[in-house]
This record gives C-alpha cells, sequence and structure tokens, in this order.
C-alpha cells in the first residue's frame, strides 16, 4: 500500500508552546483514518502541521516519500494534499460562483460546475448567492466542492458535522466514503466518535499531543474511546 502522507517523530506548536510531541502518524492511498482525542489534544495542529500552515520543529513531513518539512502550504496543495479547516473554509464575502471560480483554477468552470452539482444539486441553485449566507450545510457542501473539483490525492478534514443537523451530516459522510473509493486518502478529524469509526478503517488517538493509541477502528467501541482515552463517561 502507498503511503500517501507521514510524520515521523513530529514536534511542532506555536511560539513558545509544543503542542505535538514526537508524533508519528501515516494514512495510505484510498484510505480512511480517524483522528480523535478530546478538546485541546493537538488535533488541528496535527492537521496544520501535515499540510504546511504550522512547520514542524523536529522530524519528518512526508507526500508520497516526497520531504516537505518546513514547505509552504502552496507546495502541500502541489503536491495534491487539501486541507478543509474547521469553520468551512470557503471565502464567505464572495457569492458562490466566485468561490468554485476559485477552486476550478487551471480547469474548465463548466466541467467544475458539473462535478459539483451531481454530489451536490443545490449548491448550483446558489451561484449569486454570497456564500456567507449560505446555511451551513450549504456552506460544507461548497467547501467539500473544492475536493470534487481539485481531484486531491490526500484530504484532511476537520470537523465536518460541526453544527449540522443530522441528515446534512449523513449526506456530508456519503460524500466523503465516495472521495475514498475514487482512491483519495482521507484524515477526518470528528466529534461523533461512532461516525468516524463507522467511516475510517484505522484510529489514532491523541491527548496532549501525544498518540496514545493506533489500531484498526473495528478493535474499539465508542464507549470504549469516550471513558478509557477522552475520560468521559458515555
Amino acid at each position: 500500500m502507498t503511503v500517501m502522507l507521514s510524520l515521523d517523530s513530529v514536534t511542532a506548536g506555536y511560539g513558545e508552546s509544543i503542542v505535538l510531541r514526537n508524533v508519528d502518524f501515516h494514512v495510505d492511498a484510498g484510505e480512511v483514518v480517524a483522528l480523535l482525542g478530546p478538546n485541546g489534544a493537538g488535533k488541528t495542529t496535527l492537521l496544520k502541521t501535515a499540510t504546511g500552515f504550522v512547520k514542524a520543529r523536529t522530524g519528518t513531513v512526508s507526500v508520497q516519500g516526497r520531504d516537505l518539512t518546513g514547505a509552504a502550504a502552496h507546495r502541500f496543495v502541489r503536491h495534491g494534499v487539501c486541507h478543509l479547516p474547521e469553520g468551512r473554509g470557503i471565502f464567505p464575502s464572495l457569492s458562490v460562483k466566485e468561490n468554485l471560480t476559485i477552486y476550478a483554477r487551471g480547469t474548465s468552470f463548466d466541467d467544475a460546475l458539473d462535478r459539483v452539482t451531481e454530489l451536490f444539486p443545490i449548491i448550483g441553485e446558489r451561484l449569486g448567492q454570497n456564500a456567507g449566507s449560505l446555511s451551513g450545510g450549504e456552506q460544507q457542501m461548497l467547501a467539500l466542492s473544492r475536493v470534487s473539483i481539485a481531484q486531491p490525492k490526500v484530504v484532511l478534514v476537520d470537523e465536518a458535522s460541526m453544527g449540522l443537523a443530522p441528515l446534512i451530516v449523513d449526506r456530508i459522510y456519503d460524500v466523503l466514503r465516495a472521495f475514498a473509493r475514487e482512491g483519495m486518502a482521507l484524515v477526518v478529524v470528528e466529534q461523533y466518535v461512532q461516525k468516524a469509526l463507522d467511516l475510517a478503517e484505522r484510529v489514532y488517538i491523541l491527548n496532549r499531543g501525544t498518540v496514545i493509541h493506533e489500531g484498526s477502528s473495528s478493535d474499539l467501541g465508542a464507549n470504549e474511546i469516550y471513558e478509557r482515552y477522552l475520560g468521559i463517561e458515555a
């Protein structure tokens, strides 16, 4: 199996603060990995370090075996890495069409729109609307449209379900499964533990910046994760 993204003995943080400590992490082609942990565990920092927004202080960050440690975020994008941050990651002051035009740089807008509306027909009905005025679910669909258009090799998704109705969450997860079937490697940070376990083949659990568990998602149930690793009564 081809390793698409890996962090090897990575330490990273902000200013004087160390957030990640000697983290080893990887995701293979076509694999879905869930990244779980309590608030403040370092999950978002791991995603940012894996995409060049935070620089690793020690260790190596590689994409398909290419060492990108210390590289700018745009180089990660160039090598097929797509980061969907918490809070949607759209341009709220621009129209839906303008957002899609930015995503479609280098490809035909009509082709891009066809891909998007096949997944999310509602987006095609909102082209003239400001992205910031969309519902939360529609904003997440617009964010995921970037993946549909760009067809990246690795997708890192931070809290895709945050603030969304259950039916919308189910639709978002159906789309993530479709991306994995197309061969994309997915890393998913998720508050709904069972949703993440149902989607992923493997799970990493992070606590205080350290990986405290790595293994098959079928090895642990949601209740055990809540109680044993997150310190929350299920």
